[in-house]
């Protein structure tokens, strides 16, 4: 979604790498950049002037001018000031103290706030807790049959005692899940109203009723992320007429160009608490500012790849892989490998994963174009091995893999390159699981010669100690006397050989070795 302002952004920063001072007019050109990269955005006119003016401000300031690096200083300063208008710190759910906690939901018609009910109420249930749903959107086509399908896939109890379809009374329904969640003891009760028009002002006093009736700990606005600019007005409407505590965006998975995300928490002075990035039910997560900030500025997102892989990583699989990678729980197998990358496929898509990590905002056109599919091809090749070869790969030979390659609907190369890049990766893998650096890498420890201990294949000869002269001047003669005599016994053989041992006659030798006739000439 922040593509277009990601890249502007950092054709921006680029123009100041490099710069020991930054003038004045390069601040003045940043900050014309950094204005036209948030309007492309539909960032709200009002947060760009606010944005700029403090990104200026600072900039000229003493932390800039005194700084060893100006450009780095200044992505800090972008980087904060980001936060700022996301609202600065993580905005989480406030529970009630005694008896069930209410959330009610309220938004635009089309913001997907059944689909994001059963997400919250998943997440929450993730949390220790005991959610309810209750469909209280009486009035849209099938809501209530929506929300029973995705609270049966969540896992959730849902409170749908009207059929809907414009039947039923909304305000009396969520009045009596009240009662319902203390009689079956939820502790959080989820309350899905009806879309609305900012301007109809009958829902809008419906809504307005329902929260009265149930007295909510928390009413959230769900806004989809993609409306742009009219996401701003439609927010001020809503908080003017029914008030709420904290915006939840959704779609944020979209390719608009996500304005919405920067402009509401500035505007209207509530936080944005929750972010749905999905169409599955796990696509759901507290909204950090700190961490949306780093990935605008492609620093990446590294905590919240962390959190997802403490979620969804299997311990003690995972100790037993690094055991065996240690050389301390038998070799590493194709099965093991296997293994490892089903749990990263629970962590959702590679492109997704991958464009957590900082630096792959230059990737992201091979990201946007990688093939999900290539790991299921992987997955049929190495199911298509028998225990034994996936044991132990060596045993793969040609008519073992021309098999495998019919057995998987794949290509003989394909199935080379599987096993080559096996090896590689498992010699890789051993390397750094016992600390000996990454192999092929310069500079990493475990190298010759290139930071590390170096190896004695490459460690440069030491020059031979000379004969140790005495520091007194007659024994230093008597040493240089004796030296003479011992070059003068050697006589004129070159090698040295000492006097008295037995000299060897070259031509008997070569005559003993009954050699051609034209071969002696090559002897003198």
């Amino acid at each position: 979604m922040f593509a277009t302002l990601s890249d502007r952004l950092a054709d921006t920063f680029k123009n100041l790498r490099g710069k020991g001072r930054l003038s004045e007019a390069d601040i003045d050109a940043t900050a014309r950049e950094i204005r036209i990269a948030l309007l492309e955005a539909d960032v709200a006119l009002p947060v760009v002037k606010e944005f700029v003016a403090a990104v200026k401000e600072r900039a000229r300031g003493e932390e800039v001018s005194q700084a060893l690096n100006p450009a780095q200083q200044v992505v800090k300063i972008v980087d904060e000031e980001l936060v700022n208008i996301l609202g600065g710190e993580t905005r989480r759910l406030r529970y009630a103290k005694s008896g069930p906690t209410v959330i009610m939901l309220a938004g635009l018609q089309g913001a997907g706030k059944t689909t994001l009910a059963a997400k919250l109420a998943l997440w929450l249930k993730g949390q220790g807790k005991s959610p309810m749903l209750v469909a209280a959107d009486l009035q849209r086509p099938n809501a209530v049959n929506q929300l029973q399908v995705n609270g049966e896939r969540a896992g959730v109890t849902v409170f749908a005692p009207e059929p809907g379809n414009g039947v039923g009374d909304p305000v009396g329904v969520a009045r009596a899940s009240i009662e319902e969640a203390k009689r079956t003891l939820h502790d959080v009760v989820i309350v899905d109203t009806a879309g609305r028009l900012g301007v109809d002002a009958e829902m809008m006093q419906q809504a307005a009723d329902i929260r009265d009736a149930v007295q909510p700990d928390e009413v959230l606005f769900v806004v989809d992320a993609m409306i742009g600019q009219d996401a701003v007005t439609t927010a001020q409407a809503f908080l003017d007429g029914v008030g709420y505590d904290g915006v939840v965006l959704t779609k944020l998975d979209g390719d608009a160009r996500g304005g919405a995300a920067l402009s509401i928490a500035s505007i209207t002075g509530k936080p944005v608490m929750f972010a749905s990035a999905g169409e599955k039910l796990t696509d759901f997560d507290l909204f950090h500012p700190d961490r949306m900030a780093s990935r605008i500025l492609d620093m990446g997102d590294v905590l919240t790849l962390i959190e997802q892989a403490e979620k969804t990583f299997d311990a003690e699989q995972a100790a037993k892989a690094a055991a065996k990678l240690s050389g301390q729980g038998g070799e590493f197998t194709l099965d093991d490998f296997l293994e490892q990358m089903q749990q990263v496929r629970k962590l959702g898509s590679m492109s997704k994963i991958m464009g957590m990590l900082p630096g792959m905002g230059q990737f992201r056109e091979q990201l946007e174009n990688f093939d999900e599919r290539e790991i299921d091809r992987i997955q049929a090749i190495i199911q298509s091995m028998t225990p034994a070869e996936r044991a132990n790969p060596k045993l793969i030979d040609g008519s073992r893999r021309a098999r495998i390659a019919r057995g998987s609907g794949r290509q003989v190369s394909d199935v080379n390159q599987l096993v080559d890049r096996f090896f590689e990766a498992r010699k890789m893998m051993q390397s750094l699981a016992k600390g000996g650096g990454m192999p092929g890498m310069p500079g990493m420890p475990g190298m010759p010669g290139m930071g590390g201990k170096r190896s004695r294949a490459k460690q440069a000869p030491k020059k031979a100690k000379g004969r140790r002269v005495s520091g007194n001047p007659a024994k230093a003669a008597q040493q240089a006397a004796a030296e003479k005599d011992r070059a003068a016994a050697a006589g004129a053989n070159p090698f040295g050989r000492p006097a008295g041992e037995e000299q060897i006659d070259y031509e008997k030798a070569a005559a003993a070795l009954d050699l051609p006739k034209d071969f002696s000439k090559y002897l003198k």
